[in-house]
């Protein structure tokens, strides 16, 4: 970027242009008295006398150049700084069996609730570029699948591993929870938040579900819970000796924990039945944990003066030296 720190300085430089061109003109219309003409009249002007314009121009040029250079010509770039605050969050997931359940849908075909959830967390976590983000993933036992990172390229290839089963089929929501805050507790920062996930009940682990809430509100962790799955019996795929078959169980979600859960650690409770509702509840939980981004603009300027200075002054010379030397007036 290219500025004058002082401009109205080239208003002067302008204003004194007017100047120059009348004492110009008064200086090309000087005469002197002589009873006659005649004996000039042969006499043409020489190449020397026909070019004294280049003084006025020199000179022009040279004080415009001058005031350039007054003005303080400045080359800079514009660098702009964003700070945030990020947000630590770990992802807990649930991959026990029932999440095998196919009442959701992508595309028009019937797919099981953790391909849904796969999909959705990977665009969760696309959308956080400035957050530090891990995973827990739960069935009967809980395990840290990634810790905290900001290398979300390896975090959604470890999302993509996530498979029903993986941990167990039972449901340990406690352990979970209570593994999810141990990644956060000793985190500095006050941007803790866990996003628990699953479609049933606790049933397995060694931590209540409620007694680990209490440990994450302890420790200044938020807790969004998220209960999945239709109301009422589910389908699920199973062999049978006919071949593979659609059987409808029932799935039990324990919605009162769940929203035990997310009042005691200062959350939110939602409840996702299909695609778009599990869609529009990890924009919702987007959309609450954003942090303030301060941005901070400067400018780094480099002085130019010197390439207006010396031009300037070099005219002025040569202008003084062809006055005195190829244009010199005899008087």
């Amino acid at each position: 970027m290219f500025r004058f720190a002082d401009p109205w300085l080239l208003l002067a430089g302008l204003a004194v242009i007017p100047v120059l061109l009348r004492y110009g003109k008064k200086e090309r219309t000087a005469s002197v008295r002589f009873s006659t003409v005649a004996p000039f009249r042969d006499i043409y002007a020489t190449r020397a006398a026909a070019s004294r314009h280049i003084l006025l121009l020199l000179r022009v040029a040279g004080i415009l150049l001058l005031a350039a250079a007054l003005a303080r010509p400045q080359a800079g770039e514009k660098e702009t700084e964003f700070a945030s605050e990020g947000v630590d969050i770990m992802l807990c997931l649930d991959a026990s069996g029932s999440m095998q359940a196919l009442d959701f849908h992508i595309g028009g075909k019937r797919v099981d609730r953790l391909a849904v959830v796969r999909k959705v967390v990977r665009e969760f976590i696309e959308k956080r570029p400035n957050d530090r983000i891990g995973m827990v993933v739960f069935g009967a036992e809980a395990y840290t699948q990634c810790p905290l990172t900001m290398d979300h390229g390896l975090l959604l290839q470890l999302v993509d591993r996530v498979e029903i089963g993986m941990a167990g089929d039972a449901t340990a929501i406690g352990d979970a929870l209570a593994t999810s805050v141990k990644r956060l507790r000793d985190v500095p920062g006050e941007n803790k938040v866990v996003v628990l996930l699953t479609d049933g009940r606790s049933n397995a682990g060694k931590i209540p579900p409620l007694t680990a809430a209490e440990i994450a509100r302890a420790h200044g962790c938020k807790v969004h819970t998220i209960g999945v799955g239709v109301e009422g019996k589910s389908p699920f795929l199973v062999q049978t000796l006919f071949g593979r078959d659609y059987v409808y169980q029932d799935v039990d979600l324990d919605e009162p924990t769940l929203r035990e859960i997310a009042r005691i650690t200062g959350g939110e409770y939602f409840r996702a039945s299909d695609t778009a509702d599990l869609e529009r509840v990890y924009e919702e939980i987007d959309r609450l944990e954003r942090t303030e981004v301060r941005v901070k603009a400067y400018m780094e300027y480099q002085e130019l003066f010197h390439w207006f200075a010396i031009p300037a002054l070099l005219l002025l010379l040569a202008e003084f030296v062809l006055v005195n030397t190829r244009f010199r007036k005899i008087p």
